[in-house]
């Protein structure tokens, strides 16, 4: 991933109310402040703001480090995601029943702000674009299908379309419903396909690996103990699930974060690479 960072009198991920309308506790989400067209122009900040989250120099060493690398960017700024982090859960789908008109006005203020960083690391020179954007829960989506078509479909489509590079989209949650408009929107591949929330890879990849490059589904539950032993097999599951026929990455199905065991974590790159050169 590109070197890129929040600028550092901005609140985002830190304390306090950020520009984008949403606040932050000790690093933690913990509401949104827009109510209101007023506050929408308040917390949208200029688009050219895109240029201060990168340093050229830096990125430019990595590109000289590691030549042969896939150079990519994601991060979770799409439209859905930045909407109802902007106005806070409640207030948000209330607010899609309630004053619709205004739900499509935030997200197209928001996926404006998506394109303009997006497209900022395309001319840092990355090879592929991850779009976070969460949809769903454990038991299912956040919205229908009928509403995601509505509201974020259009929006998605408009990301990939006007990005030059491959677009992965990133969601956590049960999202098996909205595969079919991932797929039309045109998105290169989906991440995440997480197995506490039914995600079950060898269904997706017959239904959907001709269309999407998948990713994922490495159960993040397991790198927290010492069971190595249950990583080898959380390897073997997804490699032979995802494998046949091609088109499919091994990762864990979320971020590999604080309070994992290191051990289990260098095992399931180790064991993967050990699996991959038989």
């Amino acid at each position: 991933m590109i070197p890129n960072a929040a600028p550092t009198d901005s609140h985002s991920w830190r304390n306090g109310v950020d520009e984008w309308g949403r606040l932050w506790h000790q690093g933690r989400y913990a509401g949104g402040l827009v109510k209101t067209r007023d506050d929408l122009r308040r917390f949208s900040p200029p688009l050219d703001y895109a240029d201060q989250f990168f340093e050229a120099d830096q990125v430019n060493r990595v590109k000289r480090l590691y030549p042969d690398h896939c150079l990519f960017y994601g991060s979770h700024i799409g439209p859905f995601t930045a909407g109802f982090m902007a106005m806070g859960f409640e207030r948000f789908f209330v607010c899609l029943s309630e004053d619709p008109g205004f739900v499509h006005e935030l997200l197209e203020a928001r996926t404006e702000w998506c394109l303009a960083m997006y497209k900022r690391a395309v001319r840092l020179g990355i090879d592929v674009a991850v779009l976070g954007d969460d949809a769903g829960h454990t038991h299912g989506t956040m919205i229908s299908p009928g509403m995601w078509r509505e509201f974020i479909f259009p929006h998605h489509q408009r990301i990939v379309r006007e990005l030059s590079v491959p677009v992965i989209w990133h969601s956590d949650g049960a999202i098996q419903s909205l595969l079919p408009m991932a797929v039309e929107a045109g998105f290169a591949g989906l991440h995440g396909m997480e197995p506490d929330a039914g995600m079950d890879l060898g269904r997706i990849k017959k239904e959907f690996g001709r269309d999407l490059v998948l990713l994922g589904n490495v159960d993040v539950n397991v790198l927290f103990g010492p069971d190595l032993t249950g990583v080898r097999r959380e390897v073997d599951r997804c490699l032979e699930q995802g494998t046949p026929g091609g088109g499919y990455m091994l990762s864990t199905c979320n971020s590999i974060f604080k309070g994992m065991n290191p051990a289990a974590v260098i095992e399931l790159f180790r064991f993967a690479r050990e699996r991959v050169s038989r």
